[in-house]
C-alpha cells in the first residue's frame, strides 16, 4: 500500500495561521486528521481536493474534510496569502445546539459536491470585514489577544454559516476534474462497506478495466486498490475512536480478514488498533 503523508498535526483543539509564501510550490497529496478552512487572500493558486482542482479567486474560502486527499500547487511568484484554521472535530462540536450547528458549510459544501465557496456580492462585505478583522488580529499583541482571534475566527464562522444557509455563496464547480474519475470517487465513498472490486467498478462505470485504473492513477496520483483500502483504514480508525469493537470495525469497513486488517493499520498507522484504541 502506498503511503500518503499525514502533515499538520494538532495538538489543540483549533489553530489558527496567517501565512504568506512566495515560492513555486507543488504539494504532495496529504491528509489531516483534522478539519482545515483555508481563507485565500491573494496567489496564483491551485487546489487539488478528491480529483477535483480548484483555481482560487480572492476571499474564495476552501473547505477540506478530515481525511480528504488533496493538494496545492502554489504556480509561480506571486506571493500566495492565505489564513488557515486547523479545526478538531471536537471544536466543532462544541458549538453544535439544536439551533445552530457550525459545520453546516462543510455539510452543505459535500451535498453540493465542491470544497471551494465564493461570496456574492451582497454576501461578501460582511464576510471580507470578517477576514480582515482576522487579519488584523496577527498584528495585535494585546491583551487576550488568542482568545480574542477564537472570538473573531467564531464570528467568522457565524456570517460564513448564515451566508451557506441564506445561499449567498456560490459552491463552485470546476471543469478541472475528469468527471469519470469524479464519480468513481464519490460511488468508492458511498460504498466502502460493501465488496468493491476492480471489474465490478469498471463494469458499472462502462469503461474498460485496464483503462480506468491508468485513468485514475494519473488524476489522482494513485490506485484505485491503494485508495480503497486507504479510505477504508481512515474509517476504521473513526468507527474505533468512537468505541465500535476493533472486529466489528474492520468487517464493517469491508476488509474480509482480521489479520489483514491489523497488518494493514499498523502499517499505515504506526501502531496497532489495539493500541491507538488504548490511547483514547
Amino acid at each position: 500500500m502506498e503511503t500518503y503523508e499525514k502533515k499538520g498535526y494538532l495538538y489543540s483543539d483549533f489553530r489558527l495561521f496567517y501565512l504568506t509564501d512566495t515560492a513555486s510550490r507543488e504539494f504532495e497529496y496529504h491528509y489531516h486528521d483534522f478539519d482545515k478552512i483555508t481563507i485565500f487572500l491573494k496567489g496564483n493558486v491551485q487546489y487539488t481536493i478528491e480529483g477535483k482542482s480548484y483555481q482560487l479567486q480572492p476571499y474564495d474560502i476552501v473547505l477540506v474534510s478530515h481525511n480528504d486527499i488533496h493538494k496545492l500547487n502554489v504556480q509561480d511568484s506571486e506571493p500566495y496569502e492565505r489564513i488557515v484554521a486547523y479545526i478538531a472535530p471536537e471544536f466543532i462540536s462544541t458549538y453544535r445546539t439544536e439551533d445552530y450547528d457550525l459545520s453546516e458549510c462543510f455539510q452543505k459544501a459535500k451535498k453540493e459536491h465542491t470544497n471551494v465557496l465564493r461570496t456574492h456580492s451582497h454576501a461578501k462585505n460582511t464576510l471580507v470585514r470578517a477576514v480582515d478583522n482576522l487579519k488584523h488580529s496577527f498584528s495585535d499583541v494585546g491583551y487576550a489577544n488568542a482568545l480574542y482571534q477564537k472570538i473573531l475566527f467564531l464570528e467568522f464562522m457565524i456570517h460564513l454559516n448564515r451566508a451557506t444557509l441564506n445561499e449567498q455563496l456560490e459552491f463552485i464547480d470546476t471543469d478541472h476534474c475528469n468527471t469519470k474519475v469524479v464519480e468513481l470517487l464519490q460511488y468508492i465513498n458511498r460504498n466502502l462497506t460493501t465488496d468493491l472490486n476492480i471489474d465490478d467498478l469498471a463494469a458499472r462505470f462502462y469503461i474498460s478495466k485496464y483503462y480506468m485504473m491508468r485513468l485514475f492513477k494519473s488524476e489522482t496520483g494513485y490506485t484505485i486498490g491503494n485508495y480503497i483500502n486507504y479510505k477504508r483504514l481512515l474509517l476504521a480508525k473513526e468507527l474505533i475512536a468512537a468505541g465500535q469493537p476493533i472486529t466489528q470495525a474492520c468487517y464493517d469497513c469491508g476488509f474480509k480478514n482480521y489479520s489483514t486488517f491489523s497488518r494493514a493499520y499498523k502499517s499505515h498507522f504506526g501502531e496497532s488498533p489495539r493500541q491507538i484504541r488504548d490511547t483514547l
